[in-house]
């Protein structure tokens, strides 16, 4: 039996702290940087090539006002965006998915980005089962204090 989409299971989509209509940002549970959150596709998707150009154009503004948002919380004055596109690229995850990433000076030490973990190590893969996971309380913590944030500054509507 095949397991089901670690994307697609409805406890992941439940913890969104913020969603437009085909897509949702959630916070990673084994952040890179304090910050670290993910946008996807509400429905099941494993390539950015599947989607259509409506779709991916709502995705990019979506996750430009969550990187505005995550900029605000974390109180950083930049961000990277990283979407890797198949297994040869570091996917591990085959939900589409992009990691917003804030990011402030000399938020890691000198002469290393985050990025360059992911060809060092395999142990440093964005998505990888090895990396220091936050706790559930620390996770709910982090996503409860961003779904406010998220009503203050985007609207009453709820982030769910």
């Amino acid at each position: 039996m095949e397991q089901p989409c670690t994307f697609c299971i409805t406890a992941v989509q439940d913890n969104c702290f913020h969603h437009s209509q085909n897509f949702l940002a959630i916070y990673n549970l084994a952040p890179i940087l304090q910050g670290h959150s993910l946008i996807l596709p509400k429905f099941h998707c494993s390539s950015l090539f599947e989607l259509s150009n409506s779709l991916l154009a709502e995705m990019m503004v979506f996750a430009k006002d969550v990187s505005k948002l995550l900029m605000t919380v974390f109180e950083s004055d930049g961000f990277d965006w990283s979407l890797q596109e198949g297994t040869s690229a570091g996917q591990t995850v085959p939900h589409l998915h992009l990691h917003i990433i804030p990011r402030k000076p000399n938020d890691l030490p000198q002469g290393e980005e985050w990025f360059t973990k992911v060809a060092e190590n395999e142990h440093e893969l964005l998505d990888s089962l090895h990396r220091k996971r936050l706790s559930i309380q620390e996770y709910n913590e982090i996503t409860e204090r961003l779904r406010i944030a998220c009503l203050s500054s985007m609207g009453h509507d709820d982030p769910k």
